[in-house]
């Protein structure tokens, strides 16, 4: 009986084996898949989300850009206190960078992405903050604009009393306190914007390598580049639109506003765009709160049951910390964190890449900062009309260059000679464009007193004066800026200045008569009138931005073909626990080297180009209404120029540096038979972490 019930057992475990090895099988064979689709659909719907975030962002920094001028003139700041504000962007980014690029990827990701963005959102609506509590835009005006026609009024003398516009406060000191450092919000409100920032790149950018094929990393920075493309071009579109509209739209009577977009002292509705940028990043972060800590969680977890623990402790292919490395006191993760600093520090391949592109980035960023301004300034155009053609004909261009020089890494599949060959290579060519704008600038415009005499004829700034024969019997303010346009095509800077006796119609259709300079300077003219605003630029001035947007079109193509190649060469050149640090200090100087100082240098020597000043009503000095277009053009890209000079000496030693630790090692690679131009990512791609941290400072230079 025992030997029965024995062999029965045997049968029954037999039977049970048999029928659970299929399970098994079958298990192992299905789960992976579920769980592989699972993390498919995860890393598509995070892509999606930061694509979006990557469009937010960009479209705030693009309003940020297009309101710069408007900024200028309604808080009477000159362009390098503009560009302090600018550089806010920056100052909150450095605050944070460094410890959320290194501590936010041992956390929840993409909460901390979610949480940034609605940072972000408060900064932009602190930034539309001051236009509600500084009051009605006042600007400097010596022309009668009642409803009335009143020939007995002579801008020649001021002393006479002149009728206030009705809905229009007349300037005083009453709001000086408030006026003059409302600047300090829209400060404030950059300064959030930088800190809310700060996760989105590094923190989006780690956790894509991290779920995705090293193959699909190019392709998923281009595509998240390109959309953000989409951003610039709306941002600037809108800006387009919103400064055509008055400041004060919707608050007063638009009737009584005698200045036109194209008048240097108008300003445009500027915090309408921060409305928008606020809620459209409250909206971008909120997909982030839906989204795991990790795509592949679960299916490392099934793996690890199968593996020796010894093993699952090692395998960190992914980035993830095992928990006893959560544990983790906090005092040594910061130990842990100089440690890898001093490694990526070590490394010379990536601090001289490093020098090169800051150099670079920063000739870029005070380039941007002020294009809408020098169009504006240099061609006579209106700030609507420089915003619209940077969003039609700029942008759209740079996008198409991002995602090329993504889409030839993927299809070719450049080893890293050919892609530093292909990214500097590039933006040489169109550092070599930069000189033709040199070329292609305006003359100044005629302003009799400040870049002609009052003949119309050129002379030296020293030589000129406001004060001439024709005007000596006029009490005129030197201090204001209504510039009227003379029959004889000189513009005055204003009635006043022009010796105008007499005055007719209202409002914007004013006309000024019996102008004494404007006779003066052309003795055979009858018609001795002028008429509110500057006179038009001539028509060589217009061809001339014609050739200025045809070259700048070009170059902004090959700057762009070079993002995605010199971008992969800065995260590719350290090991691979190191590429999020890499990619947050890579931010971090940029930050504090070029985005906060550039802004502000370039703005200081396009403020000494400035011929005529604003004033406040309390005697400060205001925003500039009248550049010398020469030294303006000269200084701004001579400047632009003179950075990107040593970038490219650094990038040559960069180059030399890599073709000696490489350039023997795809020979071999080439003698064995094996593939010409290995890929990128084979190429300098490390066997495991641990082993990288115990490599000497010599190995870490030849990681590539």
């Amino acid at each position: 009986m025992k030997q029965l019930d024995t062999d029965s057992k045997n049968e029954d475990k037999l039977v049970m084996e048999v029928n659970t090895e299929p399970t098994e099988e079958k298990t192992t064979n299905k789960l992976p898949i579920r769980k592989e689709t699972t993390r498919f659909q995860g890393l598509k719907a995070f892509l999606a989300s930061l694509a979006f975030t990557y469009f937010s962002k960009a479209f705030a920094e693009a309003m940020m850009k297009s309101s710069f001028t408007q900024l200028e003139r309604r808080f009477g700041i000159s362009s390098s206190t503009a560009g302090f504000i600018d550089g806010g962007f920056e100052m909150g980014n450095l605050l944070v960078m460094a410890f959320v690029s290194y501590f936010g990827a041992k956390f929840h990701r993409p909460k901390i992405i979610a949480f940034g963005c609605f940072i972000m959102s408060v900064g932009s609506f602190l930034m539309a903050l001051p236009h509600f509590f500084m009051g009605y835009y006042q600007y400097d005006s010596l022309s009668l604009t009642s409803n009335i026609s009143i020939t007995s009024f002579s801008p020649c003398l001021l002393n006479q009393s002149v009728p206030k516009v009705k809905g229009m406060p007349r300037p005083d000191c009453d709001h000086k306190v408030v006026t003059s450092y409302a600047w300090i919000f829209v400060l404030l409100g950059n300064l959030l914007r930088g800190i809310g920032e700060t996760p989105i790149i590094p923190l989006g950018i780690s956790y894509l390598d991290d779920f995705s094929r090293e193959e699909d990393v190019p392709v998923y920075l281009s595509i998240l580049h390109t959309v953000a493309m989409i951003g610039p071009v709306a941002g600037f579109l809108l800006g387009s639109v919103l400064a055509r509209l008055y400041v004060d739209i919707g608050f007063m009577d638009m009737d009584t506003i005698t200045i036109t977009p194209t008048d240097s002292r108008w300003v445009g509705a500027w915090w309408l765009g921060f409305l928008f940028t606020g809620a459209i990043t409250l909206i971008s972060g909120i997909p982030f709160l839906f989204l795991p800590k990790s795509l592949d969680k679960k299916e490392n977890a099934y793996i690890h049951k199968n593996l020796d623990p010894k093993e699952s402790n090692i395998d960190n292919t992914h980035g993830q910390k095992s928990d006893v490395q959560g544990r983790v006191a906090y005092s040594g993760q910061l130990k842990e964190f100089f440690r890898s600093l001093k490694r990526i520090l070590g490394n010379k391949m990536y601090v001289i890449l490093l020098c090169s592109l800051l150099l670079n980035t920063s000739s870029f960023i005070g380039y941007i900062t002020y294009q809408a301004k020098y169009m504006e300034q240099q061609y006579g155009l209106p700030i609507s009309r420089s915003n619209f053609i940077i969003a039609v004909a700029v942008l759209p261009v740079v996008g198409i260059g991002i995602f090329t020089g993504g889409f030839i890494m993927r299809k070719y599949k450049l080893g890293i000679i050919s892609t530093i060959k292909l990214g500097f290579a590039a933006s040489f060519i169109g550092f070599v464009l930069l000189f033709l704008y040199l070329t292609v600038g305006c003359d100044n415009h005629p302003v009799a007193g400040l870049t002609v005499s009052y003949d119309g004829e050129a002379a030296a700034q020293d030589q000129l004066s406001l004060s001439s024969a024709c005007n000596s019997n006029c009490t005129c303010a030197t201090s204001q800026w209504d510039p009227v346009c003379g029959a004889n095509g000189l513009t005055y800077v204003s009635a006043c200045f022009a010796g105008c006796k007499n005055l007719t119609g209202s409002k914007k259709e004013t006309v000024f008569h019996n102008c004494s300079c404007v006779e003066k300077a052309d003795a055979t003219m009858r018609n001795s009138s002028a008429v509110l605003g500057e006179c038009h630029r001539s028509d060589e001035c217009s061809r001339s931005f014609i050739y200025y947007i045809i070259i700048k079109v070009v170059s902004s193509f090959m700057f762009s073909l070079s993002a995605i190649p010199l971008y992969m060469l800065l995260i590719r050149c350290v090991p691979q626990d190191l590429k999020s640090l890499a990619v947050g200090l890579f931010l971090l100087v940029i930050r504090a080297l070029g985005g906060i100082p550039a802004p502000v240098y370039f703005g200081a020597v396009i403020d000494k180009s400035c011929l005529k000043w604003a004033r406040t009503p309390c005697g400060q000095k205001g925003a500039c209404r009248l550049y010398d277009a020469a030294q303006y053009r000269y200084s701004f890209y001579g400047l632009t120029l003179g950075l990107r000079v040593p970038s490219y000496l650094l990038a040559f030693i960069f180059f030399l540096l890599v073709k000696k630790h490489v350039g023997e090692q795809e020979a071999k690679e080439a003698e064995n038979g094996s593939k010409e131009g290995a890929p990128l990512n084979e190429e300098i791609k490390l066997k495991d972490t641990e082993l990288s941290a115990h490599r000497s400072d010599a190995e870490m230079n030849t990681c590539l």
